[in-house]
C-alpha cells in the first residue's frame, strides 16, 4: 500500500515531473492538481488557484474542452473560484462540467451527479435558492434510485437539500429532512463517525433555531 505524500513531497514530485517529463505531460499535470488539493487543504487558495488554472488550459489545448480529464480539472477550478467569492465564475465553470457530463455519460453517473451537487451550492449562494432546490431534488431522486439512500452521495445531498429549504423558510421541511439524514447516518456510518455527528449538529441547530 503507498504512503500519501505531504505537501512537501507532492511539491517535489511535480518539480521532478516538470524537470524530467515536461510541463504538459499528463503525469505532470496529475501531481500538480493532486498538489493544488493539498495547497486548497491548507488554505491555500490563490495557490490552489493558479496550479488549476494551468491544469485546465493545458488540457483543454491537449485533450479537447470535453474530455473527462479537462471536466475534473475545470470542476475543481470552479470550487476553487467559489470559495474565494468569484460565483458567477464558478457557476459557467460547473455548468460547463455538468453539460459536459451529461454528455459524454448521462445524467446517472456518479460523478454527473457530484457536478450537480457543487453546482447547486453554488447557485444557492448566489441566492437563488429555487433553482438549487430543484437541482437538488433531481440528483437527490436519481441518487437513491440508483445508489439507495443510505449511499454516502445520498445522504450528502439530502443534507444539502435539507439546508436549501430551510434557507427558503421551509423550516419544517427542512427539520423533518435533517432528521431523516441523522437516522439514516446512524444507520449506515454509526453515532460516532463524523458525518453522523455534523448532521447530530446540524439538527440541533434548526432545532434551536426554531424551537422544535
Amino acid at each position: 500500500m503507498t504512503t500519501p505524500l505531504d505537501c512537501e513531497q507532492q511539491e517535489r514530485l511535480v518539480a521532478e515531473r516538470r524537470r524530467t517529463l515536461g510541463e504538459d505531460h499528463p503525469d505532470t499535470l496529475t501531481a500538480m492538481l493532486d498538489l493544488a488539493d493539498y495547497v486548497w487543504a491548507k488554505g491555500r487558495l490563490i495557490a490552489a488557484r493558479a496550479l488549476e488554472e494551468q491544469v485546465v488550459n493545458a488540457r483543454r489545448r491537449l485533450l479537447g474542452t470535453a474530455h473527462p480529464d479537462t471536466l475534473k480539472a475545470v470542476g475543481k477550478l470552479a470550487v476553487t473560484l467559489a470559495g474565494q467569492g468569484h460565483l458567477e465564475q464558478a457557476r459557467q465553470l460547473q455548468e460547463e462540467v455538468v453539460d459536459g457530463r451529461r454528455a459524454l455519460f448521462g445524467d446517472d453517473d456518479l460523478e454527473t451527479l457530484r457536478a450537480m451537487n457543487n453546482l447547486a451550492g453554488t447557485v444557492a449562494l448566489q441566492g437563488d435558492v429555487t433553482t438549487a432546490r430543484e437541482l437538488l431534488a433531481s440528483v437527490l431522486a436519481t441518487a437513491c434510485r440508483n445508489f439507495g439512500e443510505q449511499h454516502p452521495d445520498s445522504l450528502t445531498t439530502m443534507g444539502n437539500l435539507a439546508v436549501v429549504l430551510w434557507q427558503e423558510g421551509n423550516r419544517a421541511g427542512a427539520y423533518e429532512l435533517q432528521q431523516q439524514v441523522l437516522e439514516l447516518r446512524r444507520l449506515a456510518q454509526g453515532e460516532d463517525d463524523p458525518a453522523t455527528r455534523a448532521a447530530a449538529t446540524a439538527l440541533e441547530i434548526m432545532e434551536h433555531d426554531s424551537g422544535y
